[in-house]
């Protein structure tokens, strides 16, 4: 998969209260530029506790579940598109669906 907008999660893990998250983010991001996704259930093998929403938003908990990142999938042209990291709290107060 190609991953858009990197720079999103590399902002957020170089903010001093977050930079635990640098590692498992890297990790995910390792992760899905080595995969090809074609489907929801090609994810949901990959990463089991990842959720589907509308618009092709998938979330996934990364760090234990400390924090959340939010992807727009297209299939059909192999993209990913990161809309959003952060913690539990601030995911609460985002419409992940228009995100």
């Amino acid at each position: 998969m190609r991953v858009i907008s990197r720079s999103t999660i590399r902002t957020f893990w170089e903010r001093s209260q977050y930079s635990d998250s640098e590692q498992p983010l890297r990790a995910w991001y390792k992760e899905v530029t080595a995969a090809s996704w074609k489907s929801p259930a090609d994810i949901k093998s990959q990463y089991r506790s990842a959720s589907f929403l509308a618009n092709n938003r998938v979330v996934f908990n990364v760090h234990g579940n400390k924090y959340r990142l939010v992807v727009a999938v297209k299939y059909e042209f192999g993209l990913c598109y990161i809309r959003f990291v952060g913690t539990h709290k601030q995911y609460d107060k985002i419409d992940v669906a228009t995100i």
